[in-house]
Parts: C-alpha cells; sequence; structure tokens
C-alpha cells in the first residue's frame, strides 16, 4: 500500500502523481490518496520555503525551473506556472472538491484532469467555473459536489489529512508511505519507492 498525500497545486506533485500510479499498477500496490492542503503544512512546519520564494537565489531558480522542465519533458508533461492565477494558486476550494470525488470513487481521474487544467493549460483551480467541467466530465453533477465540498465534514477531512500528514513528519507535496510508516518526500524519490515495493514484497529479491 501507498498513501499519497498530495495537493494539486503542486507541479513536482503532478509529476509524481503521473509516474506513481503506472508503477503502482506494475506492482499490484493500492494508492491510497490523501487529499492535503500543502499551505497548512508549510504553515506549521516549513515556514523557510516563503522567505525562500520572497529571495531566491538566482543560480538555484534558473536551476530549478531547468529540473522541472528536464522531469515534465522525461515524463511527456507540459508543465507552465499559469501566470494568471498567481503562484502559489489557492488549493482550498479545488482539494474539497477532491474529497467529495473521493466519496465518489472518482478522485484520481478527476485529480488527473485538474492537474492538466493547471499545468499544462494554466486554468485557475480557485475558479469554480474551471472547476465544474472537470466534475461533469466525470459524470457528476458540479452543484451537488460543490455543496458537499464546502460542507463540515469535506472541511474537517481535509484539516485531518492535512495534521496527519504533520504528525506523521511530512513537510510537502507529495508525500508518499509505503506500508504506513516508510516516508518518501518528491518526484525524484519514487526509484526509492519502488525498491521499497519490491523490498517489502520479496525482502530476498532486493
Amino acid at each position: 500500500m501507498i498513501e499519497l498525500f498530495f495537493d494539486l497545486t503542486s507541479p513536482w506533485t503532478w509529476l509524481a502523481v503521473h509516474n506513481l500510479v503506472p508503477m503502482a499498477k506494475r506492482h499490484g500496490a493500492e494508492i491510497v490518496w490523501r487529499p492535503i492542503l500543502v499551505g497548512g503544512v508549510f504553515n506549521a512546519v516549513n515556514q523557510a520555503i516563503y522567505e525562500t520564494r520572497a529571495n531566491p537565489v538566482p543560480a538555484k531558480a534558473r536551476y530549478m525551473d531547468k529540473d522541472l522542465q528536464d522531469w515534465a519533458r522525461l515524463a511527456g508533461l507540459e508543465i507552465h506556472f499559469p501566470p494568471a492565477c498567481g503562484h502559489p494558486v489557492n488549493a482550498v476550494l479545488a482539494m474539497r472538491v477532491a474529497l467529495a470525488m473521493q466519496a465518489r470513487g472518482k478522485l484520481e481521474p478527476f485529480a488527473f484532469a485538474a492537474f492538466d487544467a493547471l499545468w499544462a493549460h494554466e486554468r485557475d483551480l480557485a475558479d469554480p467555473a474551471v472547476l465544474a467541467p472537470l466534475i461533469a466530465a466525470q459524470g457528476e453533477e458540479p452543484e451537488a459536489v460543490f455543496a458537499e465540498a464546502r460542507s463540515d465534514p469535506i472541511k474537517a477531512q481535509l484539516r485531518t489529512n492535512t495534521d496527519e500528514l504533520i504528525a506523521r513528519g511530512g513537510f510537502g507535496s507529495p508525500s508518499m508511505f509505503v506500508n504506513g510508516d516508510d516516508m518518501y518526500f518528491g518526484n525524484d524519490r519514487l526509484p526509492l519507492v519502488e525498491a521499497a515495493l519490491i523490498r517489502k514484497r520479496s525482502p530476498q529479491a532486493a
């Protein structure tokens, strides 16, 4: 089992999800999707990221942009920072909708569509008019999903998921746990996730 704590508004998370889903299928591993608010995680345990964003090291920032595009090219994805939306994107509504779609058994296809809308097409996931067709494409009534997304149980679940990640030592998105307590962070750690799956399935083979 792989628990995936994720926020749609992270481009590195889009890369990780795009690569993790087929990897999990290859190994017969279940992915348990855990929507979070990564801003809540940063506020609690990783506030230094705000200073880094406000005052980046120019050479490192240029390299990080290149690195992201190199990974995107390898994955066959288009990733563009959406200037009209601002960054970071307000994730609250989108992540609540993700939980409402999870209750309907449609989180994974919704998440893939939402990631693509934001990072390939620069659509603002804070806008209900952007989210509505993504919901409808999964055969759900947008207004019903929005109503559930605004409900107290969904709000509480998003807080609970975020707090749980913090309590388990997480500090960003994507955070992945293999079989409960073996944590990995980031798209570039997926080879280690795969090694952990192999090791836990067959210690002698690892």
